[in-house]
């Protein structure tokens, strides 16, 4: 392992910056990921195992025969494990629920849920992973307070 520094700026503490996910094709993954979140391509690679794609959700797909992780599969979040994504207004998860809809990875349609989860609808990536979309969920609000944001 080499003591070479390859970045200049670090966190002062702890700090959450993503999920890992395993996909089977990275273009099609990136495409749903940038037409349906604010996530946008940070960078993206190429190395001996595989594809790697970074939005903070990092995507890896591995080349046939190098995944490091086989013969473990790789299930797909669900059908509780989901990723979360707050959204301003009401009419933007029904927004996204009606695109989602019409594409055909709607996986439920916007429903108020108990307060501390607010009104949600639920999406299917191209690899079966749920992405929720929630309004008043509390979540941004409370980061922001604790974290001081």
């Amino acid at each position: 392992m080499s003591d070479q520094i390859n970045h200049d700026h670090r966190p002062r503490r702890a700090s959450w910056t993503h999920i890992a996910l395993h996909v089977k094709d990275i273009e099609k993954t990136i495409a749903w990921y940038e037409r349906y979140t604010h996530l946008k391509l940070l960078q993206r690679g190429q190395e001996m195992l595989g594809y790697n794609a970074w939005l903070v959700l990092v995507l890896a797909q591995f080349f046939e025969g190098k995944d490091p992780f086989a013969p473990a599969q790789h299930p797909p979040m669900a059908p509780f494990a989901h990723i979360g994504i707050e959204l301003p207004t009401r009419e933007a998860v029904d927004e996204v629920a009606a695109r989602a809809s019409a594409d055909g990875c709607l996986g439920f349609g916007p429903k108020q849920m108990p307060k501390h989860v607010g009104y949600i609808c639920m999406l299917r990536d191209p690899d079966g992973n749920n992405v929720e979309f929630s309004y008043d969920q509390g979540v941004y609000e409370k980061a922001r307070e604790v974290w001081r944001v």
